[in-house]
Formats: C-alpha cells, sequence, structure tokens
C-alpha cells in the first residue's frame, strides 16, 4: 500500500520505527513495554521540564532507589535533596507519597482512572503511564503532541480553550495496537521535526495530510492567547555563618520549594522586604540580588550577609566547603557564588 493510503498512525509508526530516540526509560518500538515503575519516574520527571534535564536526573535516582518498594521507604529530605535543580517541587513530594501507596498495594494500578487517583498524576500522566507502561488505547497529549495536531488539522481556536478539540482530533487518529508507540513517536515528531519555530516540514512523514503545511501556515499553529505579564515579587536570602558553616533551614511542607533545604528568608512580597524574616538581628550588609522566574511571578531576592551568627538558631549548619551538595533549589543556590565572589 502506498503512503496515500496509509493512516496518520501507519506512517507516524513506519517513521518511529526507524527514527525514535533512544531513552533510558524507553524499550524499543514493537518491544515488550518497560517497567511501569520507570516509565511512572520518567512522565512525573518529564512534567515541564526538558529531556536533556531530566536525563541525568533519571539515571541518578533509578541507580538510587530502583523500585516503588525503594523509593517508598527513603528518607523526605533525601528525596527532596536529589530532586534540588528539577524545579515544580511538588512533584517531588507527590513521587514520595505515590509510591507509598503503590507500594502498599503491590502494583501500579494499569487502567487511567485508577491512575487518576494516585498522588500527583493527573490526565495527562495517567493516559502516558497506562499506554506506555501497559500498552493500554489512551489518549496522550503533552505540549508536542498538542502542537503537531493542532498543526495536522489546523485547529484554529487560541490555547487553551483549543484542548478539547486538540485532544478530540488526537483520539481519531490514536490507533488501538501500539499505542504507547503512538505516544512516544508523536512526542518525538513534535521534539525533532514539527518543533515550535522552523519546523522541519521536508522530513515530517505526516506532511501529506497536515492542513497547516498544505495552506504554507504551520509556524501560525498552535494559536496562542497573548501573554500576560508576570508579577514581580521581592524578598531577602540570608547567609549566615558560624565556624565554616552556613546556616540552612527546611522550608515548610507546603507552599513553594515545600520541604526543600533552603537559606533562611523572610515574605516574598510587592516591594523588597529588607530584614524582615532575618534568623537573628544583625549587621547585615548586601552582596547582590538573584533573580528566578516561578509559573505565577517572578522573584528577585537581595542576598544579604552577616559577619558571625550567634548559638541558638534553628535550623542546620552546613559546611561552607560542601554547600554544593546540599541539594539547594536553584534559586537559593544561585546566591552561593555572590557569597563566594565577596570572599575574593
Amino acid at each position: 500500500m502506498d503512503a496515500k493510503h496509509l493512516s496518520v498512525a501507519d506512517l507516524l509508526l513506519d517513521w518511529y520505527d526507524r527514527h525514535h530516540r533512544s531513552l533510558p526509560w524507553r524499550s524499543p518500538p514493537g518491544s515488550p513495554p518497560p517497567d511501569p515503575y520507570r516509565v511512572w519516574l520518567s512522565e512525573v520527571m518529564l512534567q515541564q521540564t526538558q529531556v536533556a534535564t531530566v536525563r541525568p536526573y533519571f539515571d541518578a535516582w533509578s541507580a538510587r532507589w530502583p523500585s516503588f518498594a525503594a523509593l517508598a521507604a527513603a528518607d523526605d529530605g533525601e528525596v527532596m535533596a536529589a530532586w534540588a535543580g528539577l524545579g515544580y517541587y511538588a512533584r517531588a513530594r507527590n513521587l514520595l507519597k505515590c509510591a507509598r501507596v503503590v507500594a502498599a498495594l503491590g502494583h501500579l494500578p494499569d487502567s487511567e482512572s485508577e491512575l487518576r487517583k494516585l498522588p500527583g498524576i493527573g490526565d495527562y500522566t495517567a493516559a502516558a503511564i497506562a499506554a506506555i507502561a501497559f500498552g493500554r488505547r489512551a489518549v496522550v497529549v503533552d505540549a508536542n503532541v498538542e502542537r503537531v495536531v493542532s498543526r495536522l488539522f489546523a485547529i484554529a481556536q487560541p490555547l487553551p480553550g483549543a484542548r478539547p478539540a486538540i485532544r478530540a482530533a488526537t483520539d481519531s487518529i490514536t490507533p488501538d495496537a501500539r499505542a504507547g508507540d503512538f505516544a512516544q513517536g508523536m512526542m518525538d515528531l513534535g521534539s525533532g521535526v514539527c518543533t515550535a519555530r522552523s519546523p522541519k516540514c521536508l522530513l515530517c512523514p505526516l506532511r501529506m495530510a497536515c492542513a497547516a503545511h498544505a495552506a504554507g501556515t504551520p509556524d501560525a499553529y498552535p494559536v496562542k492567547a497573548a501573554k500576560k505579564a508576570k508579577p514581580q515579587r521581592h524578598g531577602t536570602l540570608f547567609w549566615a555563618e558560624r565556624d565554616g558553616a552556613v546556616l540552612l533551614v527546611r522550608r515548610p511542607d507546603k507552599g513553594m520549594l515545600g520541604g526543600m533545604r533552603a537559606l533562611p528568608t523572610g515574605p516574598w512580597a510587592d516591594a523588597p522586604p529588607g530584614t524582615a524574616g532575618a534568623p537573628f538581628e544583625g549587621a547585615w550588609r548586601t552582596v547582590g540580588v538573584v533573580r528566578h522566574g516561578f509559573t505565577h511571578f517572578d522573584l528577585a531576592c537581595t542576598v544579604m550577609v552577616a559577619d558571625a551568627a550567634p548559638e541558638g538558631l534553628d535550623g542546620e549548619w552546613w559546611p561552607v566547603a560542601a554547600i554544593a551538595d546540599a541539594g539547594l533549589p536553584t534559586l537559593f543556590a544561585r546566591a552561593v557564588p555572590l557569597v563566594e565572589g565577596m570572599r575574593c
């Protein structure tokens, strides 16, 4: 049968068989599904995070905690420290909760409806796990698939309102067999060919079926609503040393960067809060400013240093020479070179 008479799924799967990415959490096309633990772990790590960033974390994590049971038995603080740098830290807390539920259950459920009952697993992740780990037919739509399908069908409604139409269109082309390979093939196509900018249409196996390609307007899709400017917030990070160690605290489990080891910080407010929230009264001096973008706001934090910290402070004294091993979130890790630069 020539290409004109093949379905979108046939064309995509044929392309995937020849051009798939080799990733540590995948099985080769047509092989038995991979270990559900590795699929689950990778899908959670990949939420809003790029493959290149996730790969070293996945390798280290799966070597240290290779199963649900191993992760379920892990110390909370060690898990949070191992996650440092991946961002969206609620994912790490939910990983632990989910691992403990699954370990008690004895297995990871294989249906979308049961998977959605687990901590940290929403509609997309449930569909991806069901398809990739268990071979279930499921409609898997991540950002890459969203882009491919919106171009394939020239869906003109702006995001996020277009998502129901994109899901319905994806459903219409998802095959009953090899649903996991189809989902991963769509992800790979969006990642390497049907890219956000300058899509490589001549290399695309679906170009003859693509409405946006036929119209010569692939860059016009997906249609996105105008972005709103994120509010700017301000804070202060406090660096207090004593006997070659810096004072660190554990952030509350609920809230931004919950459960993470961090430098003491005051409130995050609409105006710079100065020394409000300092761990003690002292001669604090400014050494610089660090900036970080969160999903809903941008944050600028003044970094303040005190020459000598008193005894009896609440927190953990961490050796300055080993600060890289503390597992600080990116926001707090950015303060380290400012303090080190002050010493030069």
